[in-house]
């Protein structure tokens, strides 16, 4: 039988384990309040590692399935936010290295490789957001390209700490290095971007890599959709 979805349930005042168990249940809004709660930050840890939509986006819904799958794993000794975002760095880690083997092997074999997935880092959605202004998309380009020329150890961190707005113990654990180095990769990465960009630009930061409106929602959705079928499908064995 389909597990019972409560309407009364307050996903986001839930603590995580409890959260986790709802999935792990087969709650469909509980799955839903966990995606959309941790899109954004996802997308821009895998983007910080590949720095192309298209492929932070697959990594994304790798991320969410393996997740999804694995939940009931989950015992509460970091955040699920945290537990989320070690495996989206995996999964984008793990999608480099497959990028990065397929090129040296069509440098191998003498063709020539372009990087013609790669977009413009001054795009936003794939969907224009109709309150954007295009002096705030043009500044927003400038930023990302910026951030995106910082080297990746630098990078990941950075966008962890100073657009997601996570703590220098979570960032450590989320990238399974010492506090002192996310502390120190933090000074260089500041210390870089200070000389392409004002102080002043920094107030725009939480503006960059957009991850919301139709393209979260469409994430959301498609996660959603696995999970009912996976759920069902399971229910159908018993």
């Amino acid at each position: 039988m389909s597990p019972i979805r409560n309407l009364a349930l307050d996903y986001a005042g839930m603590a995580d384990i409890e959260l986790a168990r709802c999935c792990a249940g087969g709650d469909a809004a509980a799955a839903r309040h966990l995606v959309t709660a941790n899109n954004q930050r996802l997308f821009r840890t895998a983007w910080s590692i590949l720095k192309n939509r298209h492929e932070a986006e697959d990594v994304l819904q790798s991320c969410y399935a393996k997740a999804l799958t694995a939940i009931g794993t989950f015992e509460g000794r970091s955040t699920l936010t945290t537990w989320l975002t070690r495996i989206a760095i995996n999964e984008a880690l793990a999608r480099r290295r497959v990028n990065e083997r397929r090129r040296k092997h069509l440098e191998a074999e003498g063709v020539q490789v372009l990087e013609t997935y790669r977009e413009q880092l001054a795009k936003g959605s794939h969907a224009p957001s109709p309150e954007a202004e295009a002096a705030r998309e043009q500044l927003r380009g400038i930023l990302e390209r910026a951030i995106g020329d910082l080297p990746e150890s630098f990078r990941t961190v950075f966008v962890l700490h100073e657009i997601e707005g996570v703590s220098v113990e979570e960032a450590a654990q989320a990238l399974e290095i010492p506090t002192g180095t996310v502390k120190t990769r933090l000074m260089r990465a500041r210390r870089k971007l200070q000389q392409a960009l004002a102080p002043e630009v920094r107030t725009a930061l939480t503006g960059t890599f957009p991850f919301a409106g139709l393209d979260c929602a469409r994430m959301t959705e498609r996660v959603v959709a696995e999970f009912l079928e996976r759920r069902d499908g399971e229910a159908g064995e018993v």
